[in-house]
């Protein structure tokens, strides 16, 4: 990744810090996503070894592994990381997290069969930024693995505040070739919001090239 390259996530990971030392992360919910729940429950996701990607204070982490599966969570912020291992520990929850700009670095030498991400693929506003996040996320993954994404919806109506959104087409040209979408469904957010925004909800599984 050249310098150029490598600019808007450093300033990025810096904004991440600054909003978690001042509790401006409306995203936390301080506990699981619904939609996480019901995706692994009904799909089925079976427990497996698992990567949060984005995993903020760590409640979605701590629920799979409670569902049995082996987590890794990481997330741009080292304040982010630090609350969700004092939580791992209070939920006396074995999760390995730590500080990650996914764009430029892996987690490690270990292969996933899931990865999850709820609002990090869509932070990322340039076409190669998004290529190169699912490049990656094809990269830490085992033959068939699946990648789960929530993520802003810019095709449906606008609630005029909320997350970044992405068209179908920005997320089926970033993919591209590097996953098969399963399925990509209309939804909304999980949130503390009255009026939540709009979401997608992609479920992809690894090709192989």
């Amino acid at each position: 990744m050249s310098s150029s390259q490598s600019k808007p996530s450093h300033s990025k990971q810096a904004r991440f810090n600054r909003l978690y030392e001042t509790g401006e992360t409306p995203w936390e919910l301080n506990r699981p996503d619904k939609s996480l729940i019901q995706w692994v429950r009904d799909w089925p996701i079976p427990p497996c070894k698992a990567l949060d990607i984005g995993c903020g204070t760590g409640f979605n982490a701590i629920w799979l592994s409670e569902q049995g599966f082996e987590v890794t969570g990481a997330d741009f912020s080292y304040l982010a990381v630090r609350q969700a291992e004092k939580n791992a520990t209070k939920a006396c929850r074995h999760i390995r997290f730590m500080v990650l700009d996914f764009l430029s670095g892996t987690a490690g030498d270990d292969t996933f069969m899931f990865l999850f991400d709820r609002g990090c693929f869509h932070s990322f506003d340039g076409p190669d930024q998004r290529a190169a996040f699912a490049k990656n996320a094809h990269g830490h993954l085992g033959e068939n693995g699946l990648w789960l994404s929530f993520l802003g919806n810019a095709d449906a109506p606008s609630t005029n505040e909320g997350p970044p959104t992405r068209s179908a087409r920005d997320i089926v040209t970033a993919v591209e070739p590097w996953f098969e979408i399963l399925s990509l469904t209309s939804a909304v957010f999980d949130s503390q919001r009255e009026t939540p925004a709009r979401s997608w909800h992609c479920l992809m599984k690894k090709r192989s090239l």
